[in-house]
């Protein structure tokens, strides 16, 4: 999505906590521009952590490790630069915000970007046409109301527009119906093939069907223990996570730290 430009998003030994436990133990990623990289483990493996501490979640604390996106320090960014600077996340659970209308939302967020909002009516009208969303929601409180399809479709929207370089996914797919997940993986995918480089968080190798990756990591205890081709899913589809589960010791817990919010869910 951002043209014949290319982007690099570097994750090098993250180390993180929250309420006082570490999670994640030394994660590396690298994610380039027009890849899909799945990041698939069980309940607990710090797959939504690994998406909160990108986004700078308040109360997830970095213990070691870095950031960059095409070498900028994005960990030592508040929120909204790093998603001004073009790292966009697709909630597990999307926020509802009473009061704040999407068009509203989008068109700031245009403008601090440094782009016109000219025109934005009907390029929501279009997106919204493209993935399903009804168009009497563009102009409705954010979320607010909203089913949970309607409400991944209304996420999707927002990347198609905002065009960011690259994207989190905290599972897309949950809560999703068969044409609901069509319709947003399918949107996603064709960012990709444009240049949005994506980090696609998930249980289930059904997203696969549409967003095709080209990496799938296994992340278990904090830690990423395998990678490899999208066959890598098929064999979790298959015969689940058993054998590696028992490659990764348990770490001890960090020291307490508190101050939580809800933003996200994890």
């Amino acid at each position: 999505m951002s043209g014949n430009e290319r982007h690099t998003l570097e994750i090098r030994g993250l180390e993180a906590a929250v309420e006082g436990k570490q999670i994640l133990f030394g994660v590396d990623l690298t994610v380039s521009s027009g890849e899909v990289h799945a990041v698939m483990g069980p309940n607990g493996a710090g797959k939504s952590t690994l998406s909160a501490v990108l986004l700078g979640r308040p109360g997830y604390h970095v213990l070691a490790g870095s950031v960059t996106l095409d070498g900028e320090d994005l960990l030592a960014l508040p929120t909204w630069k790093r998603a001004a600077a073009g790292v966009h996340l697709i909630m597990q659970y999307p926020t509802e915000v009473p009061g704040v209308k999407l068009d509203d939302v989008l068109a700031e967020a245009l403008v601090s970007r440094g782009r016109s909002a000219n025109g934005l009516e009907n390029l929501l009208r279009a997106e919204a046409a493209r993935i399903g969303l009804d168009t009497e929601l563009l102009h409705r409180a954010l979320n607010v109301d909203l089913s949970g399809g309607e409400k991944k479709r209304n996420e999707t929207l927002q990347l198609a527009v905002l065009e960011p370089k690259f994207a989190i996914l905290d599972e897309l797919d949950s809560g999703l119906d068969i044409d609901a997940l069509r319709d947003c993986a399918r949107r996603v995918e064709a960012a990709s093939n444009a240049g949005l480089g994506v980090l696609a968080i998930t249980h289930y190798s059904r997203l696969f069907e549409e967003l095709r990756p080209d990496t799938v990591h296994i992340l278990v205890r904090g830690r990423v223990v395998a990678s490899g081709s999208p066959e890598l899913a098929d064999e979790l589809e298959r015969d689940g996570y058993a054998k590696y589960l028992g490659s990764e010791p348990e770490a001890p817990a960090a020291g307490k730290r508190t101050g939580l919010d809800d933003l996200f869910a994890r």
